[in-house]
C-alpha cells in the first residue's frame, strides 16, 4: 500500500525526507521520538502535549499549519469513523508492541493499517512451528529467525507510510519514553508492574496495555495514566432537535417537531440557536435537560420573564470531555474495581479469571514453562497456586472454584489461537487508538473473556492433545487432533471478499480449515479492488488495484498457508447464478460464511442455507460496532426471521422545496447530479440510437413522466446544447441562477414569509426554514468552484476539451462575466408540491398526449440539425476519485442550497460520506467480528453442540460494550402429532400428479386450497376449471401453466401450498419439494 507520502517526524525530531528509502526510514525510527522537555505544556489525550511555542515533546504533537497530509482516497472509510483530528493524532503516534506471536501480529496489523507514525516491534524469541497456527506474518522459511525481525517484511507491505523498526534484546523501562503507547502481549507480571509504574509516573503519562491470549482465554489491562481526557466518549454525532414551542415557565417546557424522536437523556447539556422571539436562549450557554421525553423536555431555567417564543430554533447536545483516573497495575491487581462483562451468563467468571491469570504467571515463574496440554499434574499444580492466591486475599475471596474451567485453562495455556488473537487484536488495537487520540471511551481497566464452549462436545483424551510436529500443534493442544482433521476436511463457502472476507480467509488458512485432502474452500466476489479498500482489506496491495478481489485474496491466503485448497470465483451469488451455485454445489457444503455488505444479498444466502439446511455464520460491521449471528439448522432462527425497520426517507417535497438539514441538501444534490449528467444524456442516446422506437414508447406511455423526460431531452439537445467550453460556463452560471436564486424567489413568492396554511397556522413553521436567494459573486470562491465543477462535467458529457485557462481564477471570472443572465419574474401559475405523501413532482395533465406530440415534432426537427453519429457521454457518479469533480459539484450544489436555507454547510469529505452513502469502516471491528465468528466455527465443524453453546454478539468498541447471548430458537409449528420449523422441507418423490399431492396432504390431516409455483397459481379450490388439472403431472403444470424452464441439472421444483386443518384454521406448512426425476 503506497498512500501519499506524509511527514514522518514532528518539530522535536529531525525531519525525514519524503523520498527516504524503506531501509533509511527503519534506521531512523529506532532513534526518533526523543523528548524535548517543554517548559509549559497542555496535556493531550494519549500523552500528547504542546509547549508555549507549539513545539512537540514527542508525544503525539499536532502542529498548526504543518499537520500530516491525510490521503482521503485511502482512508475515507476510516475518516468517517474517526474524523480528521483523530487521524492527525494517529499519524503522529509512536507505538511499541512487545511480543510478536499471533496477538502481537494482529495488533500491529490493525495499527499499521490505521496509519500510526511508527510501530516498534520487540521480541527476543525465535519463530517456532508452534507460531504458524496463529500468526499470518510467518512462514516455514522464518523458523529459527527472530520474531520481530521476521515480522517486518509482511507488516511493512500493509502501509509503507508507517515506520516499522525492531528491538531484539531485553527491554528496559527507559526505552519506553519514546512512545505514546506500550503494548505487552507476552510479559511476566513482575516486569509488567515495573513497566506500568514507569509509564504511569512518566510526564506526560504513557499508555500501558497488557494483553494475553492463552488458549480459549484472554485478558486485557489498560492504564492510560492518572488523568486521561476522553474528548468524545462514543463517537456519535451530537443529538439535535427542531423546536416547535418553548413555554414561559419555571422550569421551561421545550417541545420539538414530531418528525423524529429526540435522543436526549436526563442530565444532557444542550445549547439553543436560531430561536426567534425568546432570543435570550441563543446565548450559547449549555443548559441541563430534565424530564426527557420522545418529543419534549424541560430545562432548569426560569423563562417566565423572557420574550415570548415565536418560531424556529435548533437545540443541540453538548458533548463534554470526560477525565478518567486509571490505577496502576500494582494497585489494580488488588483492587480491580468493576470488570467489563461480555456474557451475562458468565457473571461470576471475571473474578475467577483475574486470579487464574495471576496463578498462571506464578506457575511459569516457579516451573520455568507453561503447563503441558493434557497434564493432570500441571493442572493440579496450577489449581493449588490459584487456591493459595485466593486464600491469601484479605477480602473478596471466591467461595466457589470451577476446577474444570481451571483445568481447561491450564491445558491450553501455551497456545495462541488465531480466532482469539484476531478478536483481542481488534480490541487492543482500538484501545491504542483511544490512548493516542482521546477518541472513544477506554476499557476501564480489566477485561476477561473465555470461549470454553468452543471445545469439542465430547471429552478430550489427553493423548489426542499431543503435538504432531505440524503447524497446527498449538490448536491441537486445545482441541485435539480429531477436530483438527474435521477442520482440514471442511467444505466451506465464503460469500464476499472485502474487509470481512480477507480476515476470514486469513483466519481459516491459519486454522487449517479446508487444508486437508478432503477439504475445499470456495470464495466468490464480483467486485474489483479500489484504493479505498487498502486501509482495511489487508490482503490487497496498491499494485492489485483494478484486479478481482476474490482472486487476489485467495492467492494471498495461499501464501499464508500453502496447503489451503481454495477456489476463487467472480460470480455474485444470486438467482441469476444458480447454474454456477447449483444444487450439487450447495449439497456438498459443510458451512457458509457471509462476508457481505448489504441486506438483500444476506437474505438471499440465508434462504439458500435454509433450503439446503446448511449452517450460516453471519457478521457485519458499522464503524466501531459489529455483530455476529449464528444460523444453525434446526437449532436457531434464520437471519431473515427478524429484520431492522427500514430507514426513514425524507418526503420528496421536503428534499425539493423545504430542506431543513444538510442530508436533505445532499440528497437533492445527488439527484440533480444524476439527472443532469447521467439520466438525461442516457435518454438522449436512447432517442438518437433508435428515434422511432423511442418515440413510440413515449407515446404509448403518454403520461406526465414521459412528458417530463421528452422535455429534458429536447432541452438538452436544443436550448442547453453546448458546443464550446464557454457554452458550458454559461450553462453552469445559468444553473446557479436557476437553482439558488430564481427557484427560491418563486418559492417565496408563492409562499411569502407571512403565509398561513388552510388552518391559519404559519406556513413557515418548524421544521420548514424560510429561504433567501443567493446573489452570485465571482469574488466568492465557493460560487466559482461550483461553476468550474459544473462546467467541466457538462463539457465531459458533450465531449468538449477542457481548456487550461480554467485553472486561472481571473480568466474564469472573465468567462463568467460574459454570461448574460436574464431577469426573473415569479409566476402566479407555478404549482409547488407541499404534500409529504406525494411520490412525484410531476403533475398529470389532460393534455399530456398533445404536449408529447408537440415535443416529438420539435425533437425530430432538432435531430435533423445534429451531425451524423452524434451522441453524449453519460457520467456515472464515482465518489472515490477526488480528481473527477463529481464530489466538487455535489458539495457545491448542496452547500449553495444549504446557504439558501441557513443550514450549516459541510466540507467535501463530509459531503462524500453522506452523498456517497459511505459505510464507516475500520480494521479493528472487522478483526473482532471475524475472530468471534471463527470461535463459533469450531462448534459448527465439531457438529455436536447444543443451542446454549452458541453465541450471537453485538459489540461497540467505542464504549466499549460486548453483549453476547444464546441465539433464538426457530418458531415451532405443531399440527396433530407433527411439528416443524422454518428449517423443514417436505419432500414428495415419484413425479406425482396434482391429485396425488392433494391426497398426500390429506393423509396428514391437511386440506390444500391453493398451490403456487413462484408467482403462478397452479391450483385453487375456488376455480372450477382447475379441477381439470387433477390428473396432470405437477411438472407438466409447472412447464405449461407457469411457463417455467427447468434446466437439465434440476431434479425437483418447489411449490408453496396454503392449507387448512379440519376446523378450517390456516396452517403454515413447510415448502414442498416435488421430485420429477
Amino acid at each position: 500500500m503506497l498512500p501519499v507520502k506524509r511527514s514522518t517526524a514532528e518539530a522535536a525530531l529531525e525531519v525525514v525526507d519524503s523520498e527516504l528509502t524503506k531501509k533509511q526510514c527503519g534506521s531512523f525510527a529506532s532513534t526518533a521520538a526523543t523528548s524535548a522537555g517543554p517548559s509549559s505544556t497542555v496535556n493531550m489525550a494519549g500523552g500528547g502535549s504542546l509547549n508555549a511555542n507549539g513545539v512537540g515533546n514527542g508525544k503525539a504533537p499536532i502542529r498548526d499549519g504543518q499537520s500530516p497530509e491525510i490521503d482521503e482516497d485511502l482512508h475515507s472509510r476510516q475518516l468517517a469513523v474517526y474524523g480528521r483530528e483523530t487521524m492527525r493524532r494517529l499519524f503522529a503516534s509512536n507505538i511499541l508492541i512487545s511480543g510478536m506471536q499471533g496477538l502481537g501480529a494482529e495488533i500491529a496489523k490493525n495499527l499499521i493499517l490505521a496509519g500510526v507514525k511508527s510501530v516498534t516491534l520487540h521480541d527476543e524469541g525465535t519463530v517456532e512451528l508452534w507460531d504458524l497456527s496463529s500468526s499470518f506474518i510467518f512462514s516455514e522459511e522464518d523458523l529459527g529467525k527472530n520474531r520481530a525481525l521476521a515480522s517486518v517484511p509482511r507488516l511493512q507491505e500493509l502501509n509503507n507510510a508507517v515506520i516499522i523498526s525492531t528491538l531484539t534484546t531485553e527491554l528496559t523501562k527507559e526505552q519506553l519514553s519514546d512512545f505514546q503507547a506500550v503494548v505487552c502481549t507476552d510479559i511476566c507480571l513482575e516486569k509488567a508492574i515495573e513497566f506500568d509504574d514507569y509509564c504511569h509516573q512518566h510526564q506526560p503519562p504513557i499508555a500501558f496495555i497488557k494483553s494475553e491470549v492463552r488458549g480459549l482465554f484472554g485478558s486485557i489491562f489498560c492504564d492510560f495514566g492518572p488523568k486521561f481526557t476522553v474528548f468524545d466518549v462514543d463517537g456519535e454525532d451530537p443529538h439535535t432537535g427542531i423546536i416547535a414551542s418553548i413555554s414561559n415557565d419555571n422550569p421551561a417546557l421545550v417541545a420539538c417537531v414530531d418528525d423524529e424522536r429526540l435522543e436526549f437523556q436526563d442530565g444532557d447539556l444542550v445549547v439553543f440557536s436560531e430561536v426567534q422571539g425568546m432570543t435570550e436562549l441563543n446565548d450559547g450557554k449549555p443548559r441541563k435537560i430534565k424530564n426527557a421525553r420522545p418529543y419534549s423536555f424541560t430545562i432548569e431555567e426560569d423563562t417566565t420573564n423572557y420574550a415570548a417564543y415565536e418560531r424556529g430554533g435548533i437545540v443541540t447536545q453538548v458533548k463534554e470531555p470526560k477525565v478518567l483516573n486509571f490505577k496502576p497495575l500494582r494497585q489494580a491487581l488488588k483492587d480491580p474495581g468493576d470488570f467489563l462483562l461480555s456474557d451475562f451468563s458468565k457473571f461470576d467468571r471475571p473474578p475467577l479469571l483475574h486470579l487464574a491469570f495471576q496463578a498462571l504467571d506464578k506457575f511459569i515463574v516457579e516451573v520455568g514453562r507453561f503447563p503441558l496440554a493434557g497434564s493432570e499434574e500441571d493442572a493440579r499444580k496450577l489449581i493449588a497456586i490459584f487456591n493459595d492466591i485466593n486464600n491469601s486475599l484479605p477480602d473478596g475471596r471466591l467461595e466457589e472454584i470451577d476446577e474444570k474451567l481451571l483445568r481447561n485453562f491450564a491445558f491450553g495455556a501455551r497456545a495462541v489461537l488465531n480466532p482469539m488473537a484476531a478478536m483481542f487484536g481488534g480490541i487492543v488495537g482500538q484501545e491504542v487508538v483511544k490512548a493516542c487520540s482521546g477518541k472513544f471511551h477506554p476499557l476501564f481497566q480489566f477485561f476477561y473473556f473465555d470461549s470454553v464452549e468452543s471445545l469439542p462436545s465430547e471429552s478430550l483424551d489427553p493423548n489426542d492433545l499431543r503435538p504432531l510436529n505440524s503447524r497446527y500443534d498449538a490448536q491441537i493442544s486445545v482441541f485435539g487432533s480429531k477436530l483438527q482433521k474435521k477442520l482440514e476436511d471442511a467444505k466451506v463457502f465464503i460469500v464476499g471478499s472485502g474487509a470481512l472476507g480477507c480476515e476470514f480467509l486469513k483466519n481459516l488458512a491459519l486454522m487449517g480449515v479446508s487444508c486437508g485432502e478432503g477439504g475445499k474452500l470456495t470464495i466468490t466476489d464480483d467486485d474489483v479492488i479500489e484504493k479505498s479498500n487498502l486501509s482495511r482489506q489487508f490482503l490487497f496491495r496498491d499494485w492489485n488495484i483494478g484486479q478481482a478481489k476474490s482472486t487476489v485474496a485467495a492467492s494471498a491466503a495461499s501464501l499464508i498457508n500453502p496447503r489451503l485448497h481454495v477456489e476463487a470465483l467472480q460470480n455474485r451469488a444470486s438467482p441469476e447464478t444458480e447454474n454456477v451455485f447449483d444444487d450439487t454445489f450447495w449439497e456438498n457444503l459443510g458451512v457458509v460464511i457471509n462476508a457481505l455488505d448489504n441486506v438483500n444479498a444476506r437474505l438471499y444466502i440465508d434462504q439458500r442455507c435454509l433450503y439446503f439446511q446448511k449452517p450460516l455464520l453471519e457478521s457485519g460491521t458499522l464503524g466501531a460496532k459489529c455483530n455476529t449471528q449464528m444460523v444453525i439448522p434446526h437449532l436457531t432462527e434464520n437471519y431473515g426471521a427478524s429484520r431492522d425497520p427500514p430507514e426513514k426517507q425524507a418526503p420528496m417535497c421536503t428534499v425539493h422545496s423545504f430542506p431543513h438539514n444538510i442530508d436533505h441538501c445532499l440528497t437533492w444534490a445527488r439527484s440533480e447530479f444524476e439527472g443532469l449528467l447521467e439520466k438525461t444524456p442516457t435518454e438522449v442516446n436512447a432517442y438518437l440510437s433508435n428515434p422511432s422506437e423511442y418515440i413510440s414508447a413515449m407515446k404509448n406511455a403518454g403520461d406526465a413522466q414521459a412528458r417530463d423526460t421528452l422535455e429534458r431531452v429536447l432541452e438538452c439537445l436544443e436550448r442547453d446544447r453546448c458546443d464550446t467550453f464557454q457554452d458550458c460556463i454559461a450553462w453552469a452560471r445559468l444553473k446557479f441562477e436557476d437553482y439558488f436564486a430564481n427557484r427560491v424567489k418563486q418559492l417565496t413568492y408563492t409562499f411569502p414569509e407571512d403565509a398561513v396554511t388552510s388552518s391559519g397556522a404559519p406556513f413557515w413553521s418548524a421544521p420548514k426554514r424560510f429561504p433567501r436567494p443567493l446573489q452570485f459573486s465571482n469574488k466568492d470562491l465557493s460560487h466559482l468552484q461550483f461553476i468550474v465543477a459544473a462546467a467541466i462535467l457538462r463539457a465531459e458529457t458533450f465531449g468538449i476539451p477542457i481548456p487550461d485557462w480554467v485553472k486561472s481564477s481571473e480568466k474564469l471570472a472573465d468567462a463568467v462575466d460574459k454570461v448574460i443572465v436574464p431577469d426573473f419574474l415569479p409566476s402566479k401559475d407555478v404549482k409547488i408540491v407541499t404534500d409529504e405523501k406525494a411520490t412525484s413532482l410531476s403533475t398529470a395533465s389532460i393534455d399530456d398526449a398533445a404536449v408529447i406530440n408537440e415535443l416529438v415534432m420539435k425533437l425530430e426537427m432538432c435531430r435533423k440539425n445534429l451531425p451524423a453519429g452524434y451522441k453524449m457521454n453519460p457520467i456515472q457518479f464515482e465518489k472515490d476519485d477526488d480528481t473527477n469533480y463529481h464530489m466538487d459539484m455535489i458539495a457545491g450544489l448542496a452547500n449553495m442550497r444549504a446557504r439558501n436555507y441557513s443550514i450549516p454547510e459541510v466540507d467535501k469529505l463530509k459531503a462524500k460520506f453522506i452523498a456517497g452513502r459511505i459505510i464507516p469502516a475500520i480494521a479493528t471491528s472487522t478483526a473482532l467480528a471475524t475472530g468471534l465468528v471463527c470461535l463459533e466455527l469450531y462448534k459448527v465443524l465439531d457438529g455436536h453442540h447444543k443451542l446454549e453453546d452458541y453465541r450471537n454478539t453485538f459489540a461497540n468498541l467505542a464504549l466499549p460494550l460486548f453483549s453476547m447471548a444464546e441465539p433464538v430458537p426457530p418458531k415451532l409449528i405443531k399440527h396433530q402429532d407433527m411439528s416443524w420449523t422454518v428449517w423443514d422441507r417436505w419432500i414428495l418423490k415419484g413425479n406425482p400428479t396434482l391429485r396425488e399431492l392433494l391426497q398426500w396432504l390429506k393423509n396428514k390431516g391437511l386440506s390444500a386450497y391453493s398451490i403456487s409455483f413462484g408467482s403462478c397459481l397452479l391450483y385453487n379450490s375456488m376455480f372450477p376449471r382447475h379441477k381439470e388439472r387433477m390428473d396432470r403431472k405437477l411438472v407438466d403444470l409447472v412447464k405449461d401453466v407457469a411457463k417455467a424452464e427447468l434446466p437439465p441439472y434440476r431434479y425437483h421444483f418447489d411449490v408453496v401450498v396454503a392449507c387448512e386443518d379440519d376446523e378450517d384454521n390456516d396452517i403454515d406448512i413447510p415448502q414442498i419439494s416435488v421430485y420429477f426425476k
